[in-house]
């Protein structure tokens, strides 16, 4: 009895192990089944996103973008004094006149703040694309007729030459004028319109500001954040300008144009993979027909034309860099930016 006893003890024990192993295994099965369902998730909206690219006509190279930005670090730049920046300027255009809003001409839809509109509250905007001598004169035209046929007139302007500067300054006059005529006809007494310059960060706006004013008053250097606070000054009589610091929406939504940002140089490079983005510029430049593949072959004398653009990138690297990637990624976006491959837009207006 005691033998018998004894195994009915073994049995029992067996049967609570059994139990709780058995419970540990559907657990286990439940959180591996949980897992995978949210990986279906993560892969569902991935290719949701990129049927969303194609159903729209966006270019390519967004899918690209999209797939970059769902397999590698996200794109973000937002320093502490943009923030505060962001908080005084809501509060200045409360005040304001006109908004003069500059933009990148090479990337005019990813330099567009998703929440300007809200902030100026309808008052007068002026749309300036600035940079106008790092496009061709094919993309000058058709942005002009896309944001004409929105009913914005663009003005186009190079902050370092001076261009377009006195029809900006005409422009902002005229508008000057009509507001105080509105004065004058409600009985009230003319008083300086006061205008406010926004924009992205190192898109040219301490130049052209330099420019409006006829002397140097704002430092202009090819980097993100070099004005760190608002500041208010004299056109001429009856018109006053403020000048403020890039302001960056607080979170990148679209990952597409925050690339175009970074290869722009229009963020801080601290704030994103250079291997990346550059990998995103050789796929883009491959697809425009102002550069193709043949941009990239002549520079590097690296065949490109049927290789990913991480693929391209080490071939370069190992070519001319000894083998460094970032180093090879680095001298690749400073050539776009410096001209070497032309100039062009990355971006081409939305389709109707």
């Amino acid at each position: 009895m005691a033998v018998v006893s004894a195994d009915l003890g073994c049995s029992a024990t067996r049967d609570r192990c059994g139990s709780f192993w058995g419970e540990k295994w559907r657990s286990g099965e439940r959180m591996l089944l949980r897992k995978s369902l949210r990986n279906y998730s993560r892969i569902s909206a991935t290719a949701s996103l990129a049927v969303r690219t194609f159903k729209h006509e966006r270019p390519i190279v967004d899918v690209e973008m999209n797939r970059l930005m769902t397999t590698g670090r996200y794109v973000q730049w937002y320093p502490g004094h943009i923030a505060k920046a962001e908080r005084d300027l809501k509060e200045q255009l409360l005040l304001v006149d006109v908004v003069v809003e500059l933009r990148d001409a090479r990337i005019p839809s990813a330099t567009g703040h998703p929440d300007l509109e809200k902030w100026i509250r309808g008052k007068k905007r002026i749309l300036v694309l600035n940079r106008e001598d790092m496009i061709s004169t094919a993309d000058r035209n058709a942005w002009a007729s896309y944001f004409a046929s929105k009913d914005m007139p663009v003005i186009f302007t190079n902050g370092q030459q001076g261009k377009g500067i006195m029809k900006l300054t005409r422009q902002a006059g005229s508008v000057a004028s009509t507001i105080n005529s509105k004065r004058r006809d409600k009985g009230l007494l003319p008083r300086s319109v006061r205008v406010a310059v926004v924009g992205f960060p190192n898109i040219g706006k301490s130049s052209i500001i330099n420019r409006l004013l006829k002397r140097k008053i704002c430092e202009a250097a090819p980097r993100p954040g070099v004005t760190r606070q608002l500041r208010w000054s004299t056109i001429h009589d009856g018109l006053d300008l403020l000048d403020s610091p890039g302001i960056l929406p607080m979170k990148f939504d679209d990952q597409a144009a925050a690339v175009k940002l970074a290869i722009c140089n229009d963020i801080g490079q601290e704030s994103y993979e250079v291997s990346g983005v550059a990998a995103v510029l050789v796929e883009r430049l491959k697809r425009l027909p102002a550069a193709g593949a043949k941009v990239l072959t002549s520079r590097y004398r690296v065949d490109a034309e049927d290789c990913s653009g991480e693929y391209y990138l080490e071939l370069v690297a190992q070519k001319l860099f000894q083998g460094d990637v970032n180093q090879a990624a680095t001298r690749l976006l400073l050539d776009f930016r410096r001209g070497k491959f032309g100039w062009f837009a990355l971006e081409s207006p939305p389709s109707s």
